[in-house]
């Protein structure tokens, strides 16, 4: 199965739900910061959109980077992007201070293209049209539901297109530099496992991050108005992860920001200082670290080894609506949903069952959620009846606005998630040669390219 950039997975279930609440997790300030006050969100989603530059500007050259023209209008798009995709209102005074950092990550991104280009790395129309479709589908959404949300916020869909062409691309070519190197032995997970077992006792933490890089020291100062601009967001309440995918300059934006349970002896010096005095939750301000400014959240703490837990795996079976529900005036066709949905409910005799009834009924969400850490479903009707329904029966019809679902608990158990699994240490091997590799070679291409900026 095609691992794409969560960003795409966030960013359209942010738009498909009009950025809702579900998606939006606010962050308090690290207690040495003052925390903005929220910035309310206006009931129009026209008043959200960033404003568009002037025609002239629009038509205008950004910048040339070995010859390739970055738009005004490349540009502002990009920042209609990010307005849409945080749910926040952008005012003028706000674009302004993004366009330089914008404008900078536009060209990061045209170096890492050009040289996606040089190595014949194709990521072909195909590729990106069957990403969409994935992304459509694993989050609900109808075929070209994409598209529409994003021409009625005025955002042209080449930027997202191009976006994630670049992500999947730079993706594919890091792992062929590595070549032997992306294979992790046994050798070096049971080593990593071994130093892990020697820290048994200690805290770790589950942070998450936004770089934003410095390549010259003249860019400190832009570099810095764009992270105080994303902070001031994100204790708004925009999410994390969905700015994280946008903006960030590391390979972690891969995943939204995250990077896992880490220990002390993983984190820069001065970002342990930080996440050791602030609360889960919290965004820090910008911290400044080995090229650029890191922004921190953290997702919690806990003494390595130990984090008892129970999980569960499901199954779901979704009926979707031809319409949205009126709860007070379903029509014939809803309620023969419902009724089909309650005739599977009685039907089904094990999660093979909602598998193929889920196939069946074309509803367009996944039948396998993956394993699920009970206290952590955010939503406490649905955490009680997973943690309640006795495995191998299937719930009542579950009624939303957009369908019908019926869920199954396949099993549950109690887990010590303190100790990784052999994956997980093999995961965070690779993603650390990964993230290696990625700066190494940005820093190459950046040190030979020819850049022209444009007022």
């Amino acid at each position: 199965m095609r691992v794409l950039p969560p960003l795409f997975a966030l960013l359209l279930a942010a738009i498909a739900a009009g950025v809702s609440a579900a998606l939006v997790q606010p962050a308090v300030a690290q207690p040495a910061v003052t925390q903005p006050g929220a910035t309310a969100q206006p009931a129009d989603p026209a008043a959200r959109r960033a404003p568009r530059l002037s025609a002239g500007q629009g038509a205008g050259i950004a910048a040339v980077v070995n010859g390739d023209v970055i738009s005004n209008g490349d540009v502002d798009n990009r920042a209609r992007l990010f307005a849409l995709s945080t749910g926040l209102p952008m005012s003028s005074d706000v674009l302004e201070r993004l366009i330089p950092q914008v404008r900078r990550q536009l060209i990061d991104e045209r170096l890492r293209l050009q040289e996606l280009q040089r190595r014949s790395v194709v990521v072909s129309d195909r590729d990106i049209a069957a990403a969409i479709t994935e992304i459509e589908a694993s989050n609900g959404m109808p075929p070209g539901l994409m598209r529409r949300r994003l021409a009625a916020e005025g955002v042209d869909l080449r930027t997202m297109i191009d976006q994630l062409r670049v992500q999947l691309g730079w993706s594919r070519l890091l792992r062929e530099l590595l070549g032997r190197n992306a294979e992790v032995s046994a050798t070096e997970t049971t080593e990593l496992e071994a130093a892990l077992r020697g820290q048994v006792g200690q805290t770790e933490f589950r942070v998450a991050e936004i770089f934003v890089p410095i390549g010259e020291a003249r860019q400190a100062s832009d570099a810095q108005r764009f992270a105080d601009t994303i902070i001031a967001q994100l204790r708004a309440g925009a999410s994390f992860g969905v700015v994280a995918a946008q903006f960030s300059q590391s390979q972690t934006a891969l995943q939204g920001g995250d990077l896992g349970w880490v220990q002390p002896n993983q984190l820069d010096a001065e970002v342990l200082r930080v996440v050791q005095i602030m609360p889960a939750g919290a965004v820090s301000n910008p911290i400044r670290v080995p090229g650029g400014f890191s922004i921190i959240t953290l997702r919690g703490k806990r003494v390595i080894g130990t984090d008892n837990a129970t999980v569960a795996t499901i199954r779901q079976a979704f009926f979707p609506f031809a319409t949205r529900l009126n709860p007070a005036a379903p029509t014939d066709a809803q309620r023969a949903v419902l009724e089909k949905a309650r005739a599977a409910a009685a039907a089904v005799r094990s999660c093979e069952d909602v598998d193929r009834v889920n196939t069946d009924a074309a509803g367009g969400r996944a039948a396998d959620p993956g394993e699920l850490r009970i206290d952590a479903i955010p939503n406490a009707p649905l955490r009680e009846l997973i943690g309640t329904l006795p495995t191998g029966k299937a719930s009542q019809p579950l009624i939303a606005e957009d369908g019908v679902a019926v869920i199954m608990v396949c099993s549950r158990e109690a887990k010590n998630l303190g100790v990784p699994t052999q994956r997980e240490l093999s995961q965070r091997i690779l993603g650390e040669r990964v993230e290696l590799t990625g700066r190494q070679l940005m820093r190459e291409l950046q040190r030979r390219a020819v850049i022209d900026l444009r007022s």
